[in-house]
């Protein structure tokens, strides 16, 4: 008997049809797998299981939970199932979590509100579930808040809040997005163990499929809000009837025809950074006794050609956006020097690096996060041309804005909308239209494609690998995923505990990995051929 069972669900927000008669089922201790591109529909599938839509939502069919109508249910009886038999871990942890709380009382407080627990009886189930999904409380300790905490820490954080009542479902919406890739293999262990230990069923919602091969029983492909295809996993992706999963299969394992970057070796260093050190204050042990520092980045060097295209590669926490901030100067170095075409830009006031600032921009991992969500494209679009010498005219502004975004594939109409009328993807394009603009020398990008599905991913790396070429812009690309790093990059770094470990071509690191850390990450790397064969394996 199913757990969770959804007939001809059909939804619609003011008019506009979002689901259409989609079906699905998720038995005890059945991983069910639901993919699809960014718009699909996938998110309000899970957000119609938890009631959790917007007023103007109409949802017509059926979804049943444990023998509960779940389209019938009060609020009441949904505040008694959320969060107790039905777990959601959201794609983005940062604004899932509360941000004047500690993780601590986020954790203990669905433990104290569902089972009246004692205080000191729910911190230490949170104390157990925090060492469970690798947050030790000797390192994390429960006092700790979300913005102490990296993107993937943060991610545990809100796994150990949706798994800490032992759910007889949990719905993980893209659960690993953030998270790096030795770190997700962990995570997506973690979830397999709690569906065999608690017989939980899982409804996986992932653009990765990979991710999905590896864990899911069973699984249903939407697009458009309609189910294109759905079945036994290693089948329905081994056999691949619909064009549809055809299209996805491919995207997924898409490597960029990247053209040679411009002068890659040649000439002087654009970017050169050596000996880099960055320590933070830690937490004072006693009131009588100093915080003990923590080094993020530890003696660091490294050098950018122009035009050359360099991966910085490591698990979350390890430091890459630390320095990644210092080399925009965007923080400040302890000790070390980091010159941007040949100048020192460490110790420098604003004033001094607004000449550096116009040949370096950077790409954000939350392109959303990013804008200022009131104003229009044409104004964000166009906020770094206050730094350029001479202030083009309203009118040449205007201009440069529409030239931009006809670059990265949007048109002249986009630049009187506002970031919520766009796409995940599109929001990214406008991002790098945004650090473009100026034709800058250097691009920082900081998981510019982590958040993105498989087939927008396919079509940003392109666009990246084309700038690239056309412009001869040279990048340094932070992220975590290795299939990123070798279909865009001329060099991998890998960085581990604050400290580069190996550095060398992309094909000899990813292919040849000499530093654990490297071969760690090179090991947990998900791939969709291996997972698929190890299905037809494990079926016989």
């Amino acid at each position: 008997m199913s757990l969770l069972e959804i007939e001809n669900l059909s939804l619609a927000i003011g008019g506009t049809p979002i689901l259409k008669e989609v079906e699905l089922s998720v038995a005890p201790g059945e991983v069910m797998g639901l993919v699809g591109e960014s718009g699909s529909g996938k998110s309000m599938t899970a957000l119609t299981i938890m009631q959790l839509l917007p007023h103007a939502a109409r949802a017509s069919g059926r979804v049943s939970f444990d023998g509960i109508d779940i389209l019938a249910a009060t609020e009441d009886q949904m505040c008694a199932l959320r969060g107790d038999d039905i777990g959601m871990v959201f794609q983005e942890p940062m604004t899932a979590l509360n941000p004047v709380k500690t993780i601590g009382e986020q954790i203990a407080e669905g433990i104290r509100w569902h089972t009246k627990a004692s205080r000191a009886e729910a911190e230490d189930r949170a104390r157990k579930m925090l060492d469970r999904v690798g947050l030790p409380e000797a390192k994390f300790p429960l006092s700790r808040y979300p913005h102490e905490l990296s993107g993937g820490q943060r991610q545990r954080v809100v796994i150990a809040i949706a798994c800490a009542l032992k759910p007889k479902l949990l719905i993980a919406d893209e659960p690993t997005t953030a998270l790096d890739v030795v770190l997700q293999a962990q995570i997506l262990d973690l979830l397999r163990g709690l569906v065999s230990e608690n017989r939980m069923g899982l409804l996986l919602i992932s653009h990765d499929l990979a991710v999905v091969t590896e864990m899911a029983d069973r699984i249903t492909i939407l697009r458009h809000g309609e189910v294109m295809e759905a079945g036994d996993t290693a089948r329905t992706l081994s056999e691949q009837l619909n064009p549809y999963t055809r299209q996805l299969a491919l995207a997924s394992m898409h490597v960029p025809a990247r053209a040679k970057a411009h002068a890659t070796g040649q000439g002087k260093p654009l970017l050169e950074v050596e000996g880099v050190t960055r320590d933070y204050s830690g937490r004072r042990t006693s009131l009588f006794q100093r915080p003990t520092p923590i080094r993020a980045v530890d003696d660091v060097s490294l050098s950018l050609a122009p035009g050359q295209s360099v991966a910085l590669v490591g698990r979350s926490g390890c430091g890459k956006s630390t320095l990644a901030r210092m080399i925009l100067a965007l923080d400040k170095s302890t000790s070390g020097t980091i010159r941007f075409r040949g100048e020192t830009i460490t110790g420098r006031s604003e004033a001094e690096l607004k000449p550096a600032r116009r040949d370096m921009q950077v790409v954000f991992q939350d392109p959303y996060g990013s804008f200022d969500p009131r104003q229009k494209v044409e104004k964000l679009v166009a906020e770094p041309l206050h730094v350029l010498e001479k202030k083009p005219t309203p009118a040449e502004r205007r201009e440069m804005v529409a030239h931009t975004l006809h670059e990265v594939g949007l048109g002249v109409s986009d630049m009187d909308k506002y970031p919520h009328e766009f796409s995940g993807g599109q929001r990214q394009r406008l991002s790098i239209a945004r650090a473009i603009i100026t034709r800058p020398k250097l691009v920082v990008a900081d998981e510019p494609v982590s958040a993105l599905d498989v087939s927008i991913r396919a079509q940003i790396l392109d666009l990246f690998a084309e700038l690239n070429q056309r412009l001869g812009i040279a990048y340094l690309f932070i992220t975590h995923d290795l299939t990123v790093a070798r279909a865009i990059t001329d060099e991998v770094l890998v960085m581990h505990d604050g400290r580069i470990v190996e550095r060398g071509k992309t094909s000899d690191v990813l292919d040849h990995p000499q530093s654990e850390a490297a071969k760690a990450l090179v090991a947990a790397a998900p791939d969709l051929h291996r997972a698929i064969a190890r299905r037809m394996q494990e079926q016989g």
